[in-house]
């Protein structure tokens, strides 16, 4: 049996190499006509499968070029014959049943999959007649599901959740995709891609899986002119000049990919907000994207500028509490939902960074997100009233105020209100404790703010996997209901009961090729996705399945990669700022190091986080300084207060320590300085070597890329270290210890380094 489906998938599988080889000479500008292709065809048909299955995977796998486009959902024809025939017995045909448009992208998505990755060609049935049938529906859409009866198993499922069970429909042996929404079939039949791009056993399988977070948001920063704040990848992906009447075929992958990993929203424009994009004019063309989103469970969500009443509206006043600016907002809602009719809601960053807000016109927060809410609580709409809010006018520690402002208003805002947080008090930095407003308001539904886009953490230019950074902040205890009270549970919404739960990430995709600037910068997206479904998840499984799927299943290409990955975070906290230091970056575009940055706003120059001095360095925030420990529950604050029991890592963040002090590995602080600071360039360099021993192993075009940037990643983490260690130098009089190599330069000529016109300023 074997070997006659070996035989009939011969030609098959030739012509697999022959589209490979056809789509790259495309590109090439030549091309192949049928009378070259056959007589090829007549000389190698007598070669067997093995053969042919080693000359395809070298010859598609090393030597055709890969852009990146296609993210994680490569369905390369696998290489692994054993591997190959195994899923050929278990995969025969496909039965799906339903025709909503949701199961329309099932339906192709799961015929493509299976049909590139085991080079045949299956066709959708009606009805289960052969062992190794996909059976995917819902009890509603298909009787043969309804006839397992899975009842209590998709009871738990929600609208999201899906089964994938290996069982017998009709006498065959049969996998089955169940769940209780076609949405939910959709996950489940990515999901069941995936156990085959990364080479599970699927012979026997019981996976049931539900997502721990409700709404599973990218936060774009794309702004209406085609720009994209923060944005490392080329402009925004949203074309607005050609919507309606275009919708790139872009949008439709990008639906795809998010669907992939469980996201199920998008808030598409900056929070920096223009009132236009709520006009007519522009809610046709948000319209025609959720049309394309919708297919994959993808809602669109705006950000609301606080003065769109005056702006676009004509009014007086925005001010939440005036009756005609409760009306504008009420029907300029109800006509967003003539167009959108799924419409997720908005996202409103107000009276921070110059943004108006209620507070312009003596409102709080909660009186200003409400008004908002009630305007969407009819159509189901929910507000994300983010919490990043800081006032330089304010004599107090920056890091406190998100506290000191929301912690008043717990239980004041409608049931539809979230309060968007970020992980950290500060801003995204690339390391900070976790932001002491989780656990602080019981009564009002958090959620997570995390960033994506590597806006201090090297942003497309440099190899960091920010998965170790989101999970060190959900694992970490706040203590606000007693040990155990992860943020993670807060999040989720099980530690004080949520009845709504969110988590947002920044996104980092633009309009470059590869979707993410950075090859490895797609991981982020892929691992941010992941954890908002399913927050359990490990870094290093997560990194993994990605490489599995974007690189290879060789386990001599998965290794070194996941090393790379899995070191990478770390390296860029130790040559930026290691031990707790932070906002040390240059003026504006957050690219370079500028610990020098006095002039200006207080709480935007790097002086006021650091207070070098010939003392010591570090931020006090003790009770002897800005006593910002005193916003966690004590356990936290206790141990964060204490110089001798706070995390190292975390050492200059609460204190101000002495250039003597005596740290864990029996060094002074100065000299462990240095150290972390060299460590962390020498963890560059190795992540080169490991690179290089990789050539010829991978498609040599994103090869060529990553070598490219991982030169200039080290020259910038040379230049971090070097104008660091000099300038904290100043301050300690101290020589940089003798084991490490001295900055080839002086600290003027760092100082006088001035980038211009990077992307995302």
């Amino acid at each position: 049996m074997i070997k006659a489906r070996i035989e009939n998938d011969e030609l098959n599988y030739i012509d697999h190499i022959f589209q490979k080889i056809k789509e790259d000479l495309t590109k090439r500008k030549f091309a192949m006509n049928d009378s070259i292709k056959g007589s090829i065809k007549e000389i190698i048909k007598p070669i067997n499968l093995l053969t042919l299955i080693v000359i395809g995977s070298v010859f598609c796998s090393n030597l055709f070029a890969d852009d990146g486009y296609r993210l994680w959902l490569r369905y390369d024809r696998l290489s692994d014959t054993q591997k190959l025939l195994e899923y050929k017995d278990l995969i025969a045909q496909i039965v799906v049943q339903g025709d909503s448009p949701t199961i329309q992208a099932l339906k192709n998505e799961i015929t493509t999959g299976l049909n590139s990755m085991l080079g045949v060609s299956m066709s959708l049935s009606s009805d289960v007649s052969l062992d190794g049938a996909v059976l995917v529906g819902t009890p509603k859409s298909s009787g043969l599901i309804a006839g397992l009866r899975l009842d209590d198993k998709l009871r738990k499922l929600g609208n999201e959740g899906f089964i994938i069970l290996s069982t017998i429909v009709n006498k065959k042996k049969c996998t089955v995709i169940a769940a209780n929404t076609d949405i939910g079939l959709l996950y489940g039949a990515f999901h069941f891609l995936h156990l085959i791009q990364t080479r599970k056993n699927i012979s026997k399988l019981l996976v049931t899986s539900v997502p721990k977070v409700q709404h599973r948001l990218l936060n774009h920063w794309d702004n209406l002119d085609g720009s994209v704040e923060r944005g490392y990848a080329g402009s925004s992906l949203w074309k607005w000049h050609e919507l309606p009447e275009y919708k790139s075929p872009r949008y439709k992958d990008y639906a795809r990919a998010n669907a992939s990993i469980g996201i199920n929203g998008a808030a598409l424009t900056n929070v920096n907000a223009n009132a236009l994009v709520l006009t007519e004019e522009y809610l046709v063309k948000v319209a025609a994207l959720a049309e394309v989103f919708r297919p994959y469970g993808i809602r669109v969500y705006l950000t609301a500028r606080f003065s769109a009443p005056v702006e676009i509206g004509g009014l007086q006043t925005a001010d939440p509490l005036a009756p005609e600016v409760v009306v504008w907002w009420k029907q300029k809602v109800d006509e967003i939902y003539k167009y959108i009719p799924d419409f997720g809601g908005f996202l409103v960053k107000a009276n921070s960074e110059g943004q108006p807000g209620p507070q312009n016109y003596g409102r709080t927060h909660a009186e200003g997100a409400n008004m908002l809410a009630d305007a969407l609580a009819p159509h189901n709409g929910i507000v994300m009233w983010r919490a990043f809010v800081y006032d330089n006018n304010i004599p107090e520690d920056r890091a406190k105020q998100a506290y000191n402002e929301f912690t008043p208003l717990d239980g004041k805002f409608r049931e539809n209100v979230l309060v968007q947080v970020k992980n950290g008090p500060i801003d995204f930095q690339p390391r900070e404790p976790f932001h002491p407003l989780f656990g602080a308001m019981p009564q009002t539904p958090l959620m997570m703010e995390f960033q994506i886009t590597q806006e201090y953490l090297g942003q497309g230019l440099c190899l960091t996997y920010l998965a170790p950074l989101y999970k060190e902040c959900l694992d970490c205890d706040t203590y606000a209901k007693g040990k155990g009270s992860y943020v993670s549970k807060l999040i989720d919404g099980t530690l004080h009961n949520y009845k709504v739960t969110g988590m947002a990430g920044v996104s980092n995709v633009g309009s470059d090729r590869n979707w993410c600037g950075h090859p490895f910068a797609q991981a982020n997206w892929f691992a941010f996705g992941r954890l908002a479904w399913d927050h359990s998840l490990s870094p290093e499984e997560l990194a993994e399945e990605w490489i599995r799927m974007t690189f290879s299943n060789d386990e001599m290409i998965i290794r070194p990669i996941l090393s790379m990955m899995l070191s990478s975070r770390e390296a860029g906290v130790n040559h930026r700022t290691p031990l707790g230091l932070h906002h040390l970056m240059a003026w504006h575009h957050h690219y370079g190091p500028g610990p020098w940055i006095n002039k200006g706003r207080a709480d935007w120059t790097s002086v006021y986080y650091h207070k070098a001095d010939s003392v010591g360095l570090g931020f006090d925030r003790t009770a002897t300084g800005s006593n910002a420990v005193s916003q966690y529950f004590p356990p936290v604050s206790e141990r964060f207060g204490n110089i001798d029991s706070c995390p190292e890592n975390l050492l200059l963040w609460f204190h101000h320590v002495d250039w003597s002090h005596k740290m864990k590995s029996g060094r002074s602080l100065w000299d462990e300085l240095c150290y972390k600071y060299y460590s962390g360039v020498d963890s560059v360099r190795q992540t080169q070597k490991t690179w290089n021993l990789l050539e010829g192993k991978i498609d040599q075009e994103r090869f060529e890329h990553v070598k490219a940037l991982l030169k200039i990643q080290l020259r910038d983490a040379i230049r971090w270290r070097n104008a660091c260690v000099l300038y904290f130098q100043t301050f300690s009089k101290l020589p940089i210890p003798v084991d490490l190599e001295k900055p080839s330069e002086a600290l003027d000529y760092y100082k006088k380094i001035d980038l211009k016109y990077l992307p995302g300023s």
